[in-house]
């Protein structure tokens, strides 16, 4: 498939929206890209971006990919006066690959069209090292001349898309929805390993065998080799992220009356590690919460001092 987009604007510069970029230059893409703050741009102007001074600077580009911590922030640069509803041309493509509320999604779409562009969510499962090595998951849904228009863009950017239909609330609901389950085992993972720790069984040698019989999903040995290792710096989700995601997803599960009583746990716990200071830190930290719970010391390779800071 084709794609009549060759001129690409990237907004927010995080370590995803900086792989995003980077990769869609690697391709060829004319990339312009904006962050609030200069400094996050200047490493991809150095190698051929075009820094936009203002949101108005990306008026001409075809598409527009938004990778933006939540709903306020992707609302403010979506509808704000100067934002991409006024200043992106008709038939531009906002492509939001931000994790935000299925609610927010949908009015930004009829506030694109009404505008006479077009909207597409596109959330990705996978954390910032699979985006540099273009291995995410895209969860893509939206009007489908849009999204047949983009796909092939996407598509550089992961090794699969997900097309969830029109509804672009759809792949939001399904991004919050893949966080709690992964919150759901790090926390699981957290417990069962705490529970080996203190029972004396070698930390390493319980995830080799965790991993290596039943419980070989990538989620048990990406994030349980974390908390194994004690490794949650740098983030590749930091924990007020996570309460965000789980939050949501709860106020969904409200909506539609869909009780979730492990997921709102879980959300306390993630609560919980805020509440410690936890704030810089992977959300697989909640393994680290779970063995201070059951009162064992810290492993010698951790990052942080675990359990005196309340």
């Amino acid at each position: 498939m084709q794609s009549s987009i060759e001129r690409i604007g990237v907004i927010g510069l995080g370590h995803m929206g900086s792989d995003f970029a980077s990769n869609l230059m690697a391709d060829g893409f004319q990339v312009k890209v904006y962050d609030h703050n200069e400094k996050h741009a200047a490493p991809l102007v150095a190698r051929g971006a075009t820094a936009a001074a203002g949101l108005a600077d990306l008026a001409g580009c075809d598409a527009v990919l938004t990778s933006l911590p939540g709903d306020d922030a992707l609302a403010d640069v979506t509808l704000r006066d100067g934002g991409l509803v006024h200043v992106l041309g008709r038939g531009a493509i906002h492509v939001s690959m931000s994790t935000v509320s299925p609610d927010l999604s949908r009015r930004l779409a009829h506030q694109h069209e009404l505008a006479g562009q077009s909207y597409v969510a596109a959330p990705v499962l996978g954390n910032p090292d699979l985006a540099e090595a273009r291995k995410l998951f895209v969860l893509v849904a939206g009007a489908s001349p849009a999204v047949d228009r983009v796909s092939p863009v996407l598509g550089r950017l992961g090794q699969r898309l997900f097309l969830l239909g029109d509804d672009p609330g759809a792949a939001n609901l399904m991004k919050v929805a893949a966080n709690v389950l992964t919150a759901l085992t790090l926390q699981s993972m957290g417990e069962v390993l705490a529970l080996l720790r203190k029972g004396g069984i070698d930390a390493r040698t319980a995830f080799e065998v965790l991993t290596d019989s039943l419980f070989d999903g990538k989620v048990h040995k990406t994030y349980g080799g974390k908390i194994v290792e004690s490794h949650y710096s740098p983030p590749g989700m930091t924990t007020p992220l996570a309460v965000k995601d789980l939050r949501l997803a709860l106020a969904e599960a409200e909506r539609m009356a869909v009780p979730m009583p492990a997921a709102s746990l879980v959300h306390d716990r993630l609560v919980a590690t805020v509440a410690r200071g936890w704030t810089e830190l992977d959300w697989s930290v909640l393994g680290l919460l779970a063995a201070c719970d059951a009162g064992l010391p810290p492993p010698p390779t951790v990052e942080v001092a675990p359990c005196l800071k309340q």
